[in-house]
């Protein structure tokens, strides 16, 4: 319902814009503006066909020119053969649009600009050709020469507004930029005092291990039993000062992200992007070449954000530790489909694979299979755990994994489309 308000919406501004035009050789053969509007907006909105929004427009422009006609001038009925013709040329644009103009080619403003004076030349010639054989005016030949000179004017005039639009567009994005910035800046000093408190805590941790281990030797050795009450008294009384400074820095962390991070959502293709970018630049700080491949499928949006991105950013990682730095052709895929009212995610990698005893286990808190021998460092092994927690218990999905040693992992992620996705009134799909 909304896609044909749009659309309607869109076509009144088509006709609005046909009002202001330009008429050949003093004749009523009429080159318009409507059609500069008929490309800005086939050119922003992807979820737009053009047939169908030419037809639609051919039908607003020829009432808007008739009821103008009647009220300027009266008679309208006996010119309304002549605005009908009109009505074709939107058609007949569109179908030369649909035909030259791909996804693709809008990104290539040669390529572009050339379709788009093949395009009006087109239209403009066949409307000629119906004039010309039909009402029998202007001569077609003494026309074509202002054809093509009002084809390339008016794609250059296209070009020209679509470039400014995205000029303006690159701005707004930049001023967006610095404001988050800004903002970032803020929340990061915000953090850095509460992490002042768990540095405190650490120190405070490491007194308590040690009054417990001195405890534990004099248990052992049945030494100084007088002391053994105080000294677990003490301890206990030191865990729970440091329970009490932990849940303090919990609530400042939950305070900031809640209160100042008041994003009410995001589109998975900014979430999508978000992903790509980072994880780029971590496979360079690790020294992996590795190939990113992501497939955004349908776009939606969504106030879980935070839960996706954190989501299928450990799986990314983790497929980047499944990678040897002098591994050739190291390829990650994350492929987003909807299939069943389910939102359907698929984190790939063509990594080591994971043993089959070790599938059952690695969701488990704790469990991993990275050790640094070098360095005696262990992944934590959190991250799978944390990933089964947010998409089974948060978002109501479902976690699977599959993995053949030598030739890679595939994690899969079901989400119900009703616990995922969120109503917006704005256009996602562009």
């Amino acid at each position: 319902m909304k896609s044909v308000q749009k659309m309607f919406f869109v076509s009144l501004s088509i006709a609005f814009a046909s009002l202001v035009n330009l008429g050949l050789l003093g004749s009523d053969f009429v080159v318009s503006a409507g059609i500069i509007i008929f490309v800005i907006f086939l050119y922003h909105y992807d979820d737009m066909s053009p047939v169908p929004l030419g037809i639609l427009s051919g039908i607003m422009v020829f009432v808007m020119r008739v009821v103008v006609h009647e009220l300027t001038y009266g008679d309208a009925f006996n010119s309304a053969v002549t605005y009908i013709i009109e009505f074709i040329f939107y058609i007949i644009y569109s179908l030369f649009f649909r035909l030259f103009i791909k996804t693709e080619s809008k990104n290539n403003l040669g390529v572009l600009f050339v379709a788009l004076i093949i395009c009006d030349f087109g239209a403009n010639f066949v409307e000629g050709l119906i004039r010309y054989y039909i009402l029998t005016k202007p001569s077609l030949v003494e026309v074509i020469p202002s054809l093509l000179v009002v084809s390339v004017v008016r794609s250059v005039t296209i070009l020209i507004v679509l470039n400014a639009l995205n000029y303006y567009g690159m701005l707004l994005t930049k001023r967006e930029h610095e404001e988050r910035y800004k903002k970032l800046l803020y929340l990061t000093s915000k953090l850095k005092s509460e992490l002042f408190w768990i540095e405190k805590n650490m120190e405070n941790i490491e007194k308590v291990m040690t009054q417990s281990y001195e405890l534990f030797e004099q248990i052992r050795s049945n030494e100084e039993k007088e002391s053994w009450a105080n000294k677990a008294l003490t301890i206990a009384k030191d865990v729970h000062e440091i329970k009490k400074e932990n849940g303090l820095v919990v609530r400042g962390i939950k305070d900031i992200t809640q209160n100042e991070l008041k994003d009410s959502g995001m589109e998975y293709k900014d979430i999508n992007n978000i992903l790509l970018e980072t994880m780029k630049r971590e496979s360079k700080i690790n020294n992996k070449n590795i190939d990113f491949q992501f497939d955004l499928g349908e776009n939606f949006y969504t106030s879980k954000h935070y839960y996706l991105m954190s989501v299928l950013r450990n799986l990314i990682m983790n497929s980047m530790d499944a990678i040897e730095e002098s591994q050739n052709n190291a390829k990650i895929s994350v492929i987003h489909k909807i299939h069943d009212q389910e939102h359907v995610f698929k984190v790939s990698d063509n990594g080591e694979g994971i043993e089959e005893d070790d599938l059952k286990q690695i969701f488990s808190p704790g469990f991993s299979t990275k050790i640094n021998y070098d360095t005696g460092e262990i992944n934590r092994g959190l991250g799978l755990s944390i990933v089964q927690y947010i998409v089974e218990e948060q978002l109501n999905g479902k976690v699977d994994v599959k993995s053949k040693i030598g030739f890679g992992t595939d994690f899969i992620i079901r989400i119900p489309k009703i616990f995922l996705e969120e109503v917006t009134d704005e256009n996602i799909h562009s």
